[in-house]
């Protein structure tokens, strides 16, 4: 029993310590565990740190090197991001490519096509995104009639008349670049969710 006790009392001495060892209080900042886990080398894509001295005095890092030393030694570029495949374009989840239309292009815009495939997740998609950013204008049913349009006048209806016929892509580009009183929304609006704007203006707005 006494055995037990000793054991007991040396182990709680023993946390106790740890306990006491491990605190923080003004000029001790106790001890960390797992240093790398807190100091995380910030690699900046293009340019790296070569002087593995960088930042010593902070340093906790397990392989001895300054805090700032960052280089990627299998990227021979001074860089710590690769370069791109040569003519490569990025791509996004539905296989769009940048859209390099200029502004007054709409005859080529005429030609191009929604890349995503209309649903009624992606209608609800763009009845959303519609009253965000149309609604103030064209008003909730696309007749030119939101808050905004009644006070700057000459919106668009876009339930009849000429706009009937607007291709898919036409008003994309509009959404896109802006035409007449209305302003560019590239800055404001994804591509994909203009696109979901386009379904929802033809498949909703203009059968109602």
């Amino acid at each position: 029993m006494k055995i037990i006790k000793s054991i007991y009392l040396v182990a709680l001495s023993a946390a106790s310590l740890g306990v006491v060892s491990c605190g923080a209080s003004g000029e001790n900042q106790g001890l960390e565990y797992a240093p790398q886990m807190y100091h995380s080398v910030a690699y900046e894509p293009l340019t790296q740190i070569q002087n593995e001295e960088a930042g010593s005095w902070l340093s906790n890092r397990e392989d001895g090197k300054g805090e700032f030393y960052n280089s990627n030694v299998h990227n021979p570029h001074n860089m710590n991001m690769r370069e791109p495949v040569p003519n490569t374009v990025p791509r996004n989840q539905y296989g769009m490519l940048p859209y390099r239309l200029k502004v007054a292009d709409l005859t080529g815009a005429d030609s191009v096509q929604n890349p995503i495939e209309v649903s009624e997740d992606v209608l609800k998609e763009g009845e959303h995104t519609y009253m965000q950013y149309c609604l103030p204008c064209h008003g909730p049913a696309g007749q030119g009639d939101g808050k905004v349009g009644e006070v700057i006048g000459g919106v668009a209806n876009l339930t009849g008349g000429a706009y009937i016929n607007l291709t898919e892509g036409h008003i994309f580009h509009v959404i896109t670049h802006g035409k007449g009183r209305m302003g560019a929304h590239a800055s404001q609006i994804t591509p994909e969710r203009r696109w979901k704007i386009v379904h929802y203006v033809k498949q909703v707005i203009q059968k109602q």
